[in-house]
This record gives structure tokens, sequence and C-alpha cells, in this order.
């Protein structure tokens, strides 16, 4: 319990919780004692919008965007202060001012919380209404608001500055761990290898957006302050971790064939299941000591579990005297070297907390064109323009929130109900662009306000002291934003207390302010999902085919590298880095477009089967592009064939079809290749294994596993990618056929 409790304390959400628990107190406290409420409370509103937009980056970076939305909160109250008493004027400049907020969501994710505050500004704006030179004096203070949650933001940078990428880093190895022993659980007998290649698919999603997050402040930082000990400590952390995923993905056995095999020498595998959890083991270890801010000691002896699995390799030789022991040995060997690059990974990623090492040495050639990795932070107006089309979610998206608060704001207006700003607040925080999130922030935000009210209620009920009921609302909102990013539930539970205690301490006789804000949250949170439904739903099998679209166009680049750094044989290149890197990005983002199409509607989930199977075929030829480019970069190859290129060039043109057909469902027959050039090339690549295990007794041991590896990994994986690019190919097909037939 102590232990959880250090967690969270020492977590980022809980910082960033105290930041703006700081800085909306803080003046409310100094006013209140110089007997001005009012203008506290105004600075602290405007630190409160400012908030959001407060995301990790480097220093230079977090400025911009928070003197940004300070002048844009600013700005959004004063506009609506200033048309307000001419509805000629008011509603058009209301339209038009939503509409452009919710349109910079295309610009990324700083842009979309600089949206979200500027959306709370616009909300609240309506709860207090000024006139004459007040207007100009109610935006100052909102701008003060927003500068000085900006210095406080800017004092915890100084203060820990490298402890919100410490903390990504350490979550980023417990999920590795978690992936790694998921992999060992694979080996067990009769497990449930369907279940936990989802739950690895989910973990690989996870782990894609911290590697994005991680990626863009290790590099930025390094770009802006140049590579001190420290950054390139970190940075080794993060190549290290990409490169112990990119090995975990590559490697993929046939468990079925290996059980098969093994099943009268179970000994070898059980060795290897145990070093796998060891690896997990280890990194699990190190992520809690980084975590917990203290040294790391390693605690288990890797390798030493090396030499265990290659001691039952020794032995399955000596017990299994026949000829087909011969190909058990080499799949042995195949995952042997697996462990020990895995082993050798992870021991690097040990030694940079463990011992007092040169990063500079370590980190010497793999850091090479490394700006290269994040996209440039640039905002066209291009972009903006581009996007005011029906094809763009976030334009629709756009239209779907301004016309719901519209009529949000009228139905306030109409009905008889006390605050009609908590109604526009309640759309703003719950509406989202995809259906399955808003649901879900609709229930949790109903379920919050009812429990938080309850709760609320009770404490106003037996505690009276106004000091005591306003330390309870500071230590509430301190746990509702410290909750509010991880579970929503909580959060929204917390920050309903501390808004009734607020009110319980300024309007002590206003009992009827908790069953107005029920009823206004369930009238926006009602409207949010009947807009999400009806009014241009971003259903996700819209967006679907270009997910795919890209994550086959990816594996094609991937793929393209590959030949070409196997026929030249040159070292890795950036553009094959940058392929790499792009591909598991784009696989990450299909496999997050099907989980979101999980949480649709049954009905909008029409081509769930195809769209799944794409999923894991994609992913699939992903972990065999991924294994013959890790087997290409650590081995001497022979001379590129011409059946491996014919084979190649056959699965990149499977590919480009299918990728056609996602654009054009009536494809041209004439690009239709003939397979009859490729059938003799597999035929030929399988005949060249069947040669090399014939010859088993003409070469000597070290030749002849060189041989049966290069034989068995690059002919077995161009065999299976062609399978692979086949059968992508074929769903494509099905899924085109029955998108065709849904629009009939």
């Amino acid at each position: 319990m102590i232990t959880k409790i250090q967690k969270f304390v020492s977590s980022t959400e809980f910082a960033n919780a105290l930041k703006i628990t700081i800085a909306a107190v803080s003046p409310v406290l100094f006013f209140s004692y110089l007997d001005n409420f009012s203008v506290g409370f105004t600075i602290a509103l405007g630190a409160f919008f400012t908030f959001p937009s407060d995301i990790p980056s480097n220093l230079k970076h977090k400025i911009k965007g928070l003197l940004t939305t300070s002048f844009i909160i600013a700005g959004v109250n004063l506009i609506i202060n200033l048309c307000h008493p001419i509805p000629w004027l008011f509603y058009p400049v209301l339209v038009t001012l939503i509409f452009c907020i919710s349109m910079i969501l295309i610009y990324g994710q700083r842009a979309t919380m600089v949206s979200f505050s500027a959306l709370l500004s616009l909300s609240l704006a309506f709860a207090h209404l000024n006139t004459g030179w007040e207007m100009l004096h109610y935006s100052g203070l909102l701008l003060a608001g927003g500068l000085f949650y900006t210095v406080i933001s800017i004092i915890f940078f100084h203060i820990k500055p490298n402890r919100y990428i410490e903390l990504q880093l350490a979550e980023c190895i417990r999920l590795t761990a978690k992936y790694l022993k998921l992999r060992g659980d694979l080996w067990e007998l009769n497990s449930n290898r369907k279940s936990i290649t989802k739950k690895q698919l989910h973990l690989q999603v996870e782990l894609n957006i911290l590697h994005e997050n991680i990626r863009e402040v290790l590099i930025t930082n390094r770009t802006k302050s140049g590579s001190s000990g420290q950054n390139r400590k970190m940075l080794l952390s993060f190549i290290s971790l990409v490169e112990i995923m990119e090995l975990a993905i590559s490697t993929s056995f046939d468990h079925n064939k290996f059980h098969q095999k093994f099943d009268g020498y179970p000994k070898a595998l059980e060795t290897y299941q145990n070093l796998a959890y060891n690896l997990a083991k280890a990194m699990k270890a190190l992520s809690k000591s980084i975590e917990q801010h203290k040294p790391y000691e390693s605690k288990r002896n890797l390798i030493e579990d090396l030499h265990h699995f290659e001691l039952a390799i020794t032995n399955y030789k000596k017990d299994i005297q026949n000829e087909s022991s011969s190909e058990g040995v080499l799949m042995l060997i195949t995952m042997l070297h697996y462990a020990e690059k895995q082993v050798e990974k992870i021991i690097t990623l040990e030694r940079a907390y463990s011992a007092t090492v040169n990063t500079k040495d370590l980190i010497k050639g793999r850091d090479k064109d490394i700006e290269k990795f994040i996209k440039p932070q640039y905002y066209p107006l291009s972009t903006f323009v581009e996007n005011l089309s029906f094809n763009s979610t976030v334009f629709r998206h756009s239209l779907r929130i301004t016309l719901t608060i519209l009529v949000g704001y009228m139905i306030g207006k109409v009905l008889p109900l006390e605050n009609v700003y908590w109604i526009i607040l309640t759309i703003v925080v719950i509406m989202k662009q995809g259906f399955g999130i808003t649901n879900e922030r609709t229930y949790h935000r109903i379920v919050g306000t009812l429990v938080g009210g309850v709760i609320a209620f009770g404490i106003l009920y037996v505690v009276h002291n106004s000091y005591a009921i306003s330390t309870m609302a500071i230590i509430a909102m301190l746990l509702g934003f410290s909750f509010n990013p991880t579970n929503y539930k909580i959060g929204s539970t917390f920050i309903t207390i501390y808004v009734i205690l607020i009110y319980g301490v300024l309007s002590p006789d206003n009992g009827n302010v908790i069953e107005y804000r029920i009823l206004d949250t369930i009238v926006g949170a009602c409207l949010c999902l009947l807009a999400n439904y009806f009014l241009w739903p971003s259903w996700e099998f819209l967006s679907l085919p270009a997910y795919i679209e890209s994550a086959i166009e990816a594996n094609r680049n991937y793929l393209k590298e590959i030949s070409i750094m196997y026929n030249k044989k040159v070292d890795v290149s950036t553009e094959y880095r940058l392929a790499r890197k792009q591909a598991f990005i784009e696989i990450g983002n299909l496999m997050a477009s099907f989980q979101r199409m999980l949480q649709e509607p049954k009905s909008k989930q029409n081509k769930l089967p195809q769209v799944y199977k794409l999923t894991v075929l994609n992913h699939s030829l992903l972990s065999s592009l991924a294994s013959l480019g890790t087997y290409i970069q650590s081995h001497k190859t022979t001379e590129a064939s011409k059946a491996f290129n014919v084979v190649v060039n056959k699965v990149i043109s499977n590919l480009e079809l299918a990728m056609n057909l996602l654009e054009n469902p009536n494809p041209d027959s004439e690009n239709m290749v003939s397979n009859e050039d490729l059938d003799q090339r597999l035929t030929e690549l399988k005949n060249i294994r069947a040669k090399e295990l014939q010859q088993i007794q003409l070469i000597d041991q070290e030749a002849y596993q060189i041989k049966m590896q290069e034989a068995q990994l690059v002919i077995e994986q161009l065999i299976w990618m062609t399978n692979l690019s086949e059968n992508i190919l074929k769903t494509t097909q099905l899924l085109t056929s029955v998108k065709k037939e849904s629009q009939q």
C-alpha cells in the first residue's frame, strides 16, 4: 500500500495536479486575505483554463504553448462579452468561434489541448458576462492567471527537468517487460495463444504511444540543449528499448510446431521459458528502481540463464541421435541467438543505470541523423483549408460540436435551468471525435457526478466549518486532477466534490446546486450521445481503409529498404530506420483504430472480421519483415539471388495491388500479375533448403550452421511473406466487396 502511495505521489499526473492546485489556490487565498475574492477567483480560472495545454515537451515549446493559450483564453472571453448584447452579431460569431477553435485539432496534440482550453474558456464565459471596462478587466485577470500558471509550470520544470521523461522510460520498460512475459506465456503447452496475442497487440499500441512521446521530448531536448550526459543516458535507454521491442516482434516462433517437435523432450522449452521470464523480471526490477529514484542493482544473472539453455541444447543433441534431430537443433539454436541478442541489449540498458560507463561510447553511431525521427512543428494555413471537407473527421467533428453547443445553449435559455454554461461545459469535456470514447466518458461523468454529489452533500451535512470544507475542497481538487488523465470516473467524482464544496463555502444556503448540476450534466451528456450518433458520425469503419492502406504502404516501404540492404550489403541506413519506425507506427495506428471500432455499436461493425484479419496479417507481415531485417543486420549473408528479388518484387506487387483496391475497388484486370514465375522461384527456394538439409555430412559444423540459418530464416521468411501478402490482397478484395455491397 505504501509503495502504491509513493508511486502515485511521484507520478507525473500528481505533479501536474499539484501545479494547477498551487496556481489556482494561491491567488484565491492571497486576494481573499486582501478582501477581494472575485479577483483571486478569476485569476484562478485563468490558470485552470491554461492547464490542459501544459503537455510534456522541451522548455521552449512549453513556454510558447502556454503563452499562446493564455492569450487565446483571454481573447475568447473578451469576444463573447463584446458580442453577447447584440444577438444578430453574437450567434454568427459564436458559431464561427467554436468551429475555428475546434478545427485546430488538425495540427496535433498540443493544438488539440489548446483547442480544449479555449472551449473551456468559451463555455465558462457565460457564467459571468460583463459590460463596459469590466470586460477588459475580467479578460486581463484571466490572462494574468494564464501567465501565473506558466510561471508555476516553468518553476516545476526547473526543479525536476528530467522527471517526466524518467517516468515515461520507466513505464516503457515496464510495458516492454510485460510484453516479454507474455512471450514466455506462449511456451505453456496448453496456453490460450489467441488471447495472449490479443494482449500483445494491445500492449503494442500503448508502447507505440509511449515511444512517440519519449522520442519527441528526448530528441527535441538534444537538438535544443546539446548532448548532456543525462540526455545521452536516457537516449541510450530509449534506443535499447526500441531495439528490444523490435527483436521481440521480429522473432516469432511457430509454437505448435515446437511443442510437437519437443513433446518427448520438454526440458529444452522449459529452460527457454525460464530464460524468457527472467528477461522480463530483470526489466521490471529496473523499471521499479527508476520510478523510486533508487540505484539499480541487477539481481539476475542472465548470462547464466543463457548457459543453462545452451546446456539444454547440448543435452538434446546427445540424447536424440537421429536424422530429424538436426532440424530441432537448428530451431533451438535460432532461439538461442535471439535470446543472446536480447540479453545483450538488456544488459546495455541495465549498465546505463547501474554502472559508471561512458554513455558517449555506448551510443556512438546509434544516434545518427536522430533528428529526422521527429516531425517538425509547423502550422501552415493550407492544412486548415485542405481539411474543410466532409472527408475530414476533424471537419465533421467541428460541425458536430458547434451545432451541439448551440443547441445546448438554446435549451438552457428555453428551459428553467439555473446554469446554462454547465451544459456547454459538459459538452466540451465529454464530446470527442469517436463515438466509443464519447460514450465511455458520458457514462463515467454521470456516475462521477452522482457519486461525487452524494459524498459532497454528506460532507456538507456533517461539517459546517468553512476552513475544514475549504481544505477538503483543495484536497478533492488535487486528487481530481491527479486521477482525471488515467481514471476519468474517479477524477470526475473528486472534481464534483470540489465544485460542490466550493459552492458550500461561497453560498451555504444554495442547497439545490447539486440538482441543477446533475440535470445540466445529463442534458449535456445526452446531447453529446445523440450528436455523435446522428450528426455526421465519425464511425471508425469510415476511416479504417485509410489506416489499412497506410499500414500496407509502410510495410511495403520497409520491405524495399530491406531488399536494398540485402542486395547492396550496406550498413543500416537512416532511410531503413525511418521506414522501420513508420511501419511500427502505422501498424499501431491500425490496431488502435480496430480497438476503437470494438467500442462502437454492433450495427457499425459490419466489416469487423475482415478488418481484424487485415490487422493481424499486417502485424504478422511486420514481424516477418523485422525478422528478416534483423537477421541481415547481424549476419554475413550470401549474395542475393534472382529468386530472392523475384519473390520480393511479387510481395511488393501484392501489397501495391491491395493499396490500389482500397482506393479503387474496381481495378483493371491487366494489373493482375501471373504467378507462374513466382511459383517457379518459390520451388527453387524450397529446393535450396532441401539441398542444404541433404548436405549435412558434407560440410563442417560452423559452415553448416551458417548455411542452415540463412536457408531457414531468409527463405522461410520469404515464403511466409508471400503467403501473407497474398492473404492481405485476398482479404482486401473481400473487404472492398463488402464495402461495395453495403453502399448499394
